[in-house]
């Protein structure tokens, strides 16, 4: 002779499983959403084909792609500028002074090259978002799936399971 046990939720797990979905869904989207950006800004960064300065600090020669070698082609622009202008920033330099246009050129070029560096980090931190909302998500998931009813089999009663 066979038994059927039934099983349902247990009550209150249904917002609990759900706001686990949603989570799981938006980290996905934020992870989709900040790699598309980094590619993105990465794409753009090396169609320009800039080339890190010889000089710079770090990845000389390199090519512009990354948060990295934007950061340091932005540092070597800032050390041809100063070097230039006797150490002089364009706030520093007087209106007639015929290296303040360069000044600015150069304080142009490095506010671009920091924009892609931003960028850069909003676009991981977007991605970090979405790990930790994927995570979290999984843990109220598991947790809903904990609190769910468990049918005692041959007995038929239906007791809740206990909370580790």
């Amino acid at each position: 002779m066979s038994q059927t046990v039934e099983t349902s939720r247990a009550e209150g797990t249904g917002g609990i499983r759900a706001a686990g979905i949603i989570g799981i869904v938006l980290g996905i989207v934020f992870i989709l959403v900040g790699a598309i950006a980094w590619v993105a800004v990465s794409s753009e960064l090396r169609a320009e084909q800039i080339t890190v300065s010889d000089d710079a600090p770090f990845f000389p020669g390199a090519e512009v792609a990354g948060p990295l070698t934007a950061y340091s082609e932005a540092e070597a622009i800032r050390q041809h500028v100063l070097s230039m202008t006797d150490g002089k920033t364009y706030a520093e330099l007087d209106r007639d002074d015929p290296l303040r246009e360069t000044a600015a050129t150069g304080s142009y070029l490095r506010t671009s090259l920091f924009t892609s560096v931003v960028s850069f980090g909003i676009a991981l931190f977007a991605i970090g978002v979405g790990v930790l909302a994927i995570v979290l998500s999984w843990g109220l998931l598991l947790a809903a799936r904990r609190r769910s009813v468990v049918a005692s089999p041959g007995v038929g009663s239906v007791e809740s399971a206990p909370a580790p």
